[in-house]
């Protein structure tokens, strides 16, 4: 993976590579850096095939740390700083990380639990007046003998949301990170003129891998650290940003004001979005607030990042809107099949099914997890992504819901995601989660966990009553329950696994 940044340092050593803050590094420094960390790593007793951690929030090091597991043949665990004590601890136990470099902010909470992590033998602070970091790696000999590193050797392990159980350790590999940078940078148009913005979180692959991308097709990559909308919005202006990439949320935000989001991101020529749909009306309000090109992303962890982008001109055919609500079409390099999850058989155009994909972009595996493994990785190189969705005859995909959420009543088959757009359209509702119950008669009935909208109070039979009127029946909530909020995860998606468990237990 090293070797893409490395065609730029011999290219053009004295351009910009990375910048932070007021910070900056040009792309031989960043080299050095990078020798030096994998240095600094060496003489910590890292060897090929042990893992490493990063727990802090977006930081150069993180990327530096990661290209050095390139250079030396390990694996740096980027960990998610928004996970509870208990996550924290599993992740990294897991992950079996021997070092830590933690953000002095987490530094204390990590040392609290230091006591449960038997195998991390050093912690190193980085940031902040008892700074570590760069005295540990200045003091380290560069590393000047690269490991040879195989195709299928992991160097990033990345965790999954954990939205069904404890995150999985995603191993990411020199041949799936290098076939995605390479489908990214040729879908986005960077190269060496590009100035990409990095704010979505490094341990999500909407970070790291949107930064491996731009560094690696010798573009400036501007990291940062905390989403403050003014504060971004006037980066992308000073630093006449090219590129850029965020969740809906993100967007949102930077659209609170059209007249500055106007000015300010006026310099982009890609502004993708991803990690969730967009709502239709942030939709039509982006769609008529700017004239920047607008990406939409689907991908994941286990995908190493995009494998399906919605471009810019079918945001914006007004003669075939529905596109609006697509995920797009896949990369060139990744196949994808839609399987009705019932039958195992290839579903019809326009027939629901979950997506398969078999592209070089797969990870290896979960680390340690064998068996979850041939769950989700099929003996002929398919990854199952537990995605529900279809396929209309032009290719474009549309995701409907998760396989896993998916109710069978009477040997019909729901997804919650259809029932909970339309109970969202009630007055009444601020909040909805769609679980099937056990039912003696049918198998399984539909309940809806609600929560109100302020002021409203919400009556079981009117809510049935207004989903009646808009579904079949048998995909109608037999029941309703209000709650003053969802479970949700660290990263804020939605824990349906705690919805069953307190209602069908």
């Amino acid at each position: 993976m090293y070797a893409s940044v490395q065609h730029w340092v011999e290219t053009a050593p004295d351009r910009e590579a990375l910048a932070f803050g007021e910070q900056s590094w040009t792309l031989a420094q960043l080299d050095y850096r990078v020798r030096q960390a994998a240095g600094a790593l060496r003489a910590a007793g890292i060897k090929p095939g042990d893992r490493y951690a990063v727990l802090d929030k977006n930081h150069p090091a993180c990327v530096e740390l990661t290209l050095a597991a390139s250079l030396i043949g390990a694996v740096n665990a980027v960990v998610n700083f928004r996970l509870s004590e208990e996550e924290l601890v599993h992740v990294l136990g897991d992950s079996t990380a021997r070092l830590a470099v933690v953000g002095e902010e987490f530094a204390p909470a990590l040392r609290g639990l230091k006591h449960r992590l038997p195998q991390l033998n050093e912690v190193i602070v980085l940031g902040g007046e008892d700074d570590q970091y760069e005295k540990w790696i200045a003091a380290a000999e560069p590393v000047t003998d690269p490991y040879p590193a195989e195709p299928d050797d992991c160097f990033l392990q990345l965790y999954t949301s954990g939205t069904t159980g404890w995150p999985k350790g995603a191993m990411l590999t020199q041949r799936s990170m290098s076939a995605h940078t390479k489908g990214l940078v040729s879908a986005y148009d960077m190269d060496e003129s590009s100035i990409n913005v990095v704010a979505m979180p490094l341990f999500h692959v909407g970070g790291t891998s949107w930064a491996l991308g731009s560094l690696s097709a010798g573009a400036r990559t501007i990291i940062v650290r905390d989403v403050v909308p003014a504060v971004l919005l006037d980066l992308i202006e000073r630093r006449a940003a090219t590129h850029a990439f965020f969740v809906p949320t993100v967007i949102q935000m930077l659209l609170s004001d059209p007249d500055r989001a106007r000015v300010a991101l006026r310099s982009l020529e890609v502004l993708g979005y991803g990690g969730s749909p967009m709502p239709a009306p942030l939709m039509e309000h982006v769609l008529s607030t700017l004239d920047t090109p607008l990406y939409s992303v689907y991908g994941m962890t286990e995908l190493s990042g995009v494998f399906c982008v919605l471009g810019p001109d079918e945001h914006r055919d007004d003669t075939r809107k529905y596109l609006r609500a697509s995920a797009g079409r896949p990369l060139p390099g990744a196949e994808v099949r839609v399987v009705d999850p019932v039958t195992g058989e290839d579903a019809a155009p326009g027939e629901v099914g979950e997506f398969w994909v078999r592209s070089e972009q797969a990870m290896a595996g979960y680390w340690h997890m064998p068996e979850a493994t041939r769950d989700t990785i099929t003996p002929g190189g398919w990854l199952r992504t537990g995605d529900v969705g279809r396929r209309d005859t032009d290719g474009f995909l549309y995701i409907e819901d998760r396989v896993k959420d998916m109710v069978i009543s009477g040997g019909e088959n729901i997804y919650p995601a259809e029932v909970e757009r339309v109970l969202l359209e009630h007055p009444g509702i601020a909040e909805v989660a769609v679980i099937g119950v056990p039912d003696d008669k049918w198998g399984e009935t539909v309940k809806a966990v609600v929560v109100p909208a302020d002021g409203a109070e919400v009556v079981q039979a009117d809510i049935i009553t207004f989903a009646r009127e808009r579904l079949a029946h048998y995909k109608c909530p037999t029941s309703v329950t209000s709650v003053a909020e969802l479970p949700r995860n660290a990263t804020g998606k939605l824990l349906k696994r705690q919805l069953r468990t307190r209602f069908t237990t």
